[in-house]
């Protein structure tokens, strides 16, 4: 296996590859504006760490979000262009599950909160419960303002950057800020190995619905700020 993981849902642009084992190599750049410019070079940039051609690439994993529009959609159709022109299997999971997964990785147990930057002063958030077995996600992911989310959410302590944007509604302790491909790519793999991975097309479906994966359609979880324009009705004036 070679797993290229792709998230493009928080301030970080990122790429990993995971060989099933352990995470080979990682780019991460932090930028909330410049998707499109940083994705492709992070790519490259982890395929050359470890001396690996595209065509290496078995699997590919994106996160779906939640994330603003623009830079959700530049991470998910980059994963799917990638996977379309390399002929191999595509999934998603939800950004958030990445974030907690890495709060695990890091040894913490117990109740999180994961509450990502949303904008117009609201996060995007999602409640989980962490034991030795892994990251648990319970309720969620919901898009609210922070002093809105229920007061045992707002209790917990939190990954993400809602913790910095809002300090007076949530508590954060050191826990990741930003999604990173890594984590991603190591929860992936470790979904992949627990449904047990074949080739043909019947069972990378079923993998898909044992393992966890959560299809690519984005969480965008509100309406785009920008909508095609309504054409006027035939045989009416336009306005002005």
């Amino acid at each position: 296996m070679l797993l290229l993981a792709i998230d493009t849902s928080t301030t970080a642009i990122t790429t990993a590859l995971h060989d099933g084992a352990a995470v080979l190599a990682q780019s991460s750049t932090l930028d909330a504006r410049a998707h499109t410019e940083h994705l492709a070079p992070g790519i490259r940039a982890v395929l050359a760490d470890v001396g690996r051609e595209p065509g290496d690439v078995t699997d590919v994993v994106c996160g779906i979000g939640p994330g603003p529009f623009t830079g959700l959609r530049v991470g998910i159709v980059t994963a799917r262009t990638v996977g379309f022109a390399l002929g191999v299997p595509v999934r998603g999971l939800t950004s958030h599950d990445a974030l907690a997964h890495e709060a695990w990785l890091g040894g913490h147990r117990g109740g999180l909160l994961v509450a990502t930057d949303a904008r117009r002063k609201e996060v995007y958030a999602a409640r989980y419960d962490l034991d030795d077995d892994g990251a648990h996600r319970l309720e969620g992911p919901v898009v609210a303002k922070a002093v809105d989310l229920p007061d045992e959410w707002r209790a917990l302590p939190a990954a993400g950057r809602g913790p910095g944007l809002w300090p007076e509604s949530l508590s954060g302790s050191g826990l990741p800020l930003d999604v990173s491909a890594g984590a991603l790519a190591d929860l992936a793999a470790r979904r992949l190995r627990a449904a047990g991975r074949e080739e043909d097309a019947a069972s990378l479906q079923r993998v898909d619905a044992v393992g966890g994966f959560d299809g690519l359609e984005p969480l965008y979880l509100r309406r785009p700020d920008a909508a095609p324009a309504v054409a006027p009705a035939v045989g009416t004036a336009p306005p002005g």
